[in-house]
């Protein structure tokens, strides 16, 4: 017997907010039912897991131990460009002279994620 994944839960301090920005990072909706104010809410991602937003009362104080790393269907630059235009912040640029690397940002809450290469990258750097 194992266990199946249902959900990777991110504590915040406004879960509708919270996930109004992931759903733009993802393009995919929260959930119908969801309002401003509620305790918890969700992402529901075209395929796996769930993102799950739940409501604490402390603030994020140190470095996430568990973060997602996003792969892009444009040029991680385009990415990057484009979520720092919804709000994410940048933590740090781990990009390399060849192409390689990848960009730590943070989500509104200051959440750290990971913007890698798309494929398109990947291809172009790897013939």
């Amino acid at each position: 017997m194992v266990s199946m994944l249902r959900n990777m839960a991110i504590d915040c301090t406004d879960a509708y907010e919270l996930a109004r920005f992931w759903s733009g990072v993802t393009g995919r909706p929260v959930h119908p039912e969801s309002r401003p104010g509620d305790p918890e809410t969700e992402v529901l991602l075209a395929e796996g897991p769930v993102l799950h937003f739940n409501r604490v009362p402390e603030p994020k104080t140190t470095k996430n131990r568990f973060h997602l790393c996003l792969r892009p269907e444009t040029s991680r630059e385009q990415e990057v460009e484009r979520l720092l235009g919804l709000g994410a912040g940048l933590v740090e640029d781990r990009r390399n002279p060849d192409g390689s690397g990848w960009v730590v940002l943070a989500d509104p809450e200051g959440n750290e994620f990971c913007v890698l290469r798309s494929e398109s990258d990947r291809a172009a750097t790897h013939p």
